[in-house]
């Protein structure tokens, strides 16, 4: 723990409880009610506004555009305010990513990993009963949520550190320079004003639940509710074939519950078609349940507390109807823009009440009203994305800079069981730009050498004999430019730690990097990343899956 974490002008006495640390006592020595005292120092310019730069919004984007701002002299006020969910679950200062996102997504993928490598250890020497293992869901939730409450604390001293000042409230617009807020605990009291030079719109997204299909809003829960449920979510039907849905039926498959995944047409639409199977393929042999075709009619829920599914076919088959303790929508979300009041400050948003900036940087329709992250349209709805084009933000407005966030090439990475990492364009987009000629695209696919010497098999749920193994849970793809060279224009990895892998990539290819210079690059052996390093099967090459898979060896290299 640092003391930089903390608010100035505070004492804190610390207790250590399990395997995190919990925050017990705090005297206030200075400042008030958690609020920053704002940059008012001697060589603070004076203003006709209360304030040279508001923030609406404190998640990721939001908070490192107020810091930056603050660092670079101005006076800063931001605004969050957690609305709950319709199941009542809330949470603290950080937004989306550390209290109902990346950072407790990310531990839940763990866990599952943690799971799966547990049925391997007998392969490598360990003891592990298999009828002694034991999950339980009430320590992993209580783990996850003492690390993200410790986040939630840090961040709000960060803040105080950076001399912003902090308003837990709910803001909106009056007009263009004034923002009306109701504090949280006072919603019943007056709001306040305040007035600001620039105003920052950050305030993200919300999951997405229909209300035309009979029982979703009163009894489904989504993405904000599942990483702090109560209780162990049992039976679950996953709603949804996007990243979200996948990742959250993945974890929640490894760590030992039923889950199923409803699907109204394809997997990961917008993502690398070849890459989507895959990720498909090895969640079915790990035991995660698909149902194609289909979309949820109506939810009912029985007398023993029970979810009765209908589902309907897309295809004009007859209705499917299950039962379920948990069913977890994950269709999309939506900008949480319409309770601002945009139109008394003449802010223009779309049908999906994102902004379209007119000049392709964050600027909205009034020109000292800017917007980053989920609230953008067009962009891609990355924490990184939000934080560094907060920051360049803030940098324009208060350093004299000109730089602006390049969104082109923009590296992220799914968490299914076996994760997958991209870069650039998928082998479809690329051929619709450049066409099939000016395309040229390297494949390979293999398993990786610790999973192929454990040799693991799939989930008994579809296992058809003693010998039946995991398919190659290991992909990559290059997608090249003919026309540069062989510019790569497209990485697709599919495997573990495919994040690690991938962060290293986009370096590679913001410099321009061709498929010689993979080709000229020396291996790691033996790893799985090793494999884009030696890629010689092409699209044209393939006719049937042998002729781009490994039949053995030692992960993606070459053994000899």
């Amino acid at each position: 723990i640092r003391r930089s974490w903390f608010p100035r002008g505070q004492s804190i006495t610390l207790c250590r409880a399990r395997s995190f640390i919990r925050i017990v006592k705090i005297k206030r020595t200075g400042t008030d009610s958690g609020m920053a005292a704002p940059n008012e120092g001697p060589g603070a310019k004076k203003s006709a506004f209360d304030y040279d730069f508001a923030v609406i919004g404190g998640g990721s984007g939001g908070m490192a555009a107020a810091k930056e701002a603050a660092r670079l002299g101005a006076k800063v006020v931001l605004f969050d305010y957690v609305k709950p969910s319709p199941r009542g679950t809330k949470w603290g200062l950080g937004g989306t990513c550390v209290n109902v996102g990346c950072v407790p997504k990310k531990l839940m993928h763990h866990a599952g990993l943690i799971g799966v490598s547990l049925h391997d250890a007998p392969s490598y020497g360990w003891k592990v009963p298999a009828e002694k293992l034991e999950f339980s869901w009430d320590t992993l939730k209580a783990n996850v949520q003492g690390h993200v409450k410790l986040l939630n604390f840090s961040y709000k001293g960060g803040l105080s550190s950076a001399g912003v000042t902090y308003v837990n409230g709910l803001a909106k617009f009056e007009d263009k320079h004034t923002i009306s807020f109701l504090r949280r605990f006072k919603e019943k009291e007056a709001p306040e004003t305040l007035t600001a030079d620039k105003i920052l719109i950050a305030v993200g997204g919300r999951p997405y639940v229909p209300a035309n299909v009979p029982g979703a809003v009163e009894h489904s829960i989504t993405s904000d509710d599942i990483f702090s449920l109560r209780q162990a979510p049992g039976k679950t039907l996953c709603v949804g074939a996007g990243y979200i849905a996948l990742e959250c039926a993945g974890f929640l498959n490894e760590v030992g519950f039923d889950t199923t995944v409803v699907v109204r047409s394809k997997l990961l639409r917008g993502f690398d078609a070849d890459c989507a199977d895959k990720i498909g393929e090895v969640m079915v042999a790990g035991g995660n349940k698909f149902l194609m075709g289909y979309t949820p009619k109506s939810i009912t829920k029985l007398d023993d507390g029970k979810l009765e599914v209908v589902l309907a076919s897309t295809k004009g088959e007859a209705d499917v109807t299950d039962q379920f303790d948990t069913v977890l929508y994950a269709t999309g979300r939506y900008a949480d823009t319409p309770s601002l009041n945009l139109e008394a400050a003449g802010v223009e948003a779309d049908s999906k009440g994102k902004f379209v900036s007119p000049d392709g940087t964050e600027t909205t329709n009034v020109p000292h009203i800017f917007a980053v992250g989920d609230v953008l349209a067009n962009r891609m709805e990355l924490t990184p994305v939000a934080i560094d084009a907060g920051e360049k933000l803030a940098r324009r407005l208060f350093g004299g800079s000109t730089k602006t966030l390049n969104y082109d090439l923009v590296a992220t990475t799914i968490f299914t069981p076996t994760e997958y990492g991209v870069i650039g364009l998928t082998e479809e987009d690329a051929i619709a730009r450049h066409g099939a000629d000016g395309v040229e695209t390297f494949l390979w696919q293999w398993t990786s050498l610790e999973v192929q010497a454990a040799h693991r098999l799939k989930h008994p749920s579809v296992r058809e004999n003693e010998i039946d193994y995991q398919p190659a849970n290991c992909m990559s793809k290059l997608v090249c430019l003919k026309a540069e060279k062989n510019r790569v224009i497209g990485f697709h990895f599919v495997g573990p730690n495919a994040g690690e892998v991938t962060q290293g990539i986009a370096i590679a290819m913001r410099c321009g990097a061709t498929k010689e210079d993979f080709d000229d690059t020396v291996g790691i052996h033996p790893t799985d990343a090793e494999a884009f390093t030696v890629m010689e099967v092409t699209r044209s090459d393939i006719k049937e899956p042998a002729d781009w898979t490994a039949a053995a060896g030692c992960g993606g290299g070459k053994c000899g």
